[in-house]
């Protein structure tokens, strides 16, 4: 069978990767061609466009690249017709993804989506869209299908994939990992500052600025495999910090504390059992339009699946030294992390165990040959 499969950004690449491999296990005869980033790469098939091409955050960084994204749309429906894949496999990424789905059932494409688009958040006028341009919807996220079905649309929960690639990943040996990124033996807090160029410099900074209040932490930068260290180099050159790039899992796997970049990586946090701060900060028209239409408690995964703030989130203007020292401090408190980590353990629980990827996998084969 011929997969043509359309990811967005690095959780998507993730995903699609682990998607990848277990539909070559279904499909011998698996012909895979996406869009994503180096872990779909690895897994086989041919790479149409990178994510880092297009990742742009925020609504006024879009309207700047509009012509680009108008582009990259019309490319990939003329690289689909061109393929003539037996079914599209969409991930996440929305805004382009609707868009092609659109294009693609009205020319008589079979449609699937993995990991729906943030209808739960805001903008829940596209649920008719989706309804109408895809046949099969696969949620990873247990709030998601009594959202959808209160629409009448029925999505079927996968459970999450994130806690197979956490599971199934090779363990790191502590002593080994901090003589080859000369860690030293102070505990270690983890900064993950985010993926794209926009939010790690409104946030890397702030999360910098607490360093020297910590002399027996080590700080470490958790580098996004999207950027370069040059990227980085200017914010960290006058600071006592490491910097680790593309090895996030094996760092919070040896980490007492993180500050986290709203997004996939709380989640990822949480399931290494590590307690955290949720960070973000956004520029000022693009938060001013967010907080208008989005309509969530909370915008962390965590809190989100939990229905309840396990974690501080610090947004915008209350994301500061000030308060970011102080939630740390707590964090840092032995009666507070014993809370967190009960928690998590719930929080796992609620996810519904492992198996997504193999469980989508056989969704969309079977809807290929039913």
């Amino acid at each position: 069978m011929k997969y043509y499969i359309v990811a967005g950004e690095a959780s998507g690449d993730l995903h699609g990767s682990n998607l990848m491999m277990a539909l070559q296990k279904i499909d011998a005869n698996a012909k895979i061609r996406f869009w994503g980033g180096d872990l779909m790469h690895a897994a086989g098939g041919a790479l149409v466009k990178h994510y880092k091409e297009r990742a742009f955050m925020g609504f006024i960084e879009v309207i700047m690249n509009l012509n680009k994204i108008f582009k990259d749309i019309s490319f990939c429906k003329n690289d689909i017709s061109n393929f003539n894949p037996d079914v599209i496999v969409f991930i996440d990424n929305s805004g382009f993804n609707l868009r092609i789905a659109k294009w693609a059932k009205h020319e008589g494409f079979k449609t699937n989506y993995y990991i729906s688009p943030q209808v739960w958040a805001s903008r829940a006028s596209r649920i008719k869209a989706i309804k109408r341009d895809i046949d099969a919807m696969y949620v990873i996220l247990p709030f998601v299908k009594p959202f959808y079905k209160k629409h009448g649309y029925e999505v079927t929960f996968v459970g999450h994939p994130l806690i197979d690639a956490i599971a199934n990943r090779e363990q790191v040996d502590e002593s080994k990992f901090r003589e080859e990124h000369k860690l030293g033996n102070k505990p270690i807090i983890a900064l993950l500052p985010g993926s794209r160029k926009q939010e790690i410099t409104k946030i890397l900074s702030v999360m910098l600025s607490l360093v020297e209040n910590y002399p027996d932490y080590q700080f470490v930068i958790a580098g996004a495999p999207s950027q370069d260290y040059n990227f980085y180099e200017t914010f960290i050159k006058s600071f006592d910090i490491k910097f680790i790039s593309n090895k996030t899992y094996d760092l919070l796997s040896i980490s007492s504390a993180a500050l986290v970049t709203s997004g996939t990586a709380t989640l990822e946090t949480a399931l290494f059992k590590v307690p955290q701060v949720v960070c973000y900060k956004g520029s000022t028209i693009s938060y001013q339009i967010a907080k208008r239409i989005i309509t969530l408690k909370y915008i962390s995964l965590v809190n989100l699946i939990m229905d309840k703030e396990v974690v501080t989130e610090l947004i915008q203007n209350n994301f500061n030294k000030k308060r970011l020292k102080q939630e740390l401090d707590n964090i840092l408190n032995p009666e507070t992390r014993k809370q967190l980590f009960l928690d998590y353990y719930e929080l796992e629980k609620t996810l519904g165990g492992k198996g997504a990827s193999e469980k989508t996998a056989k969704l969309i084969y079977e809807s290929i040959i039913s």
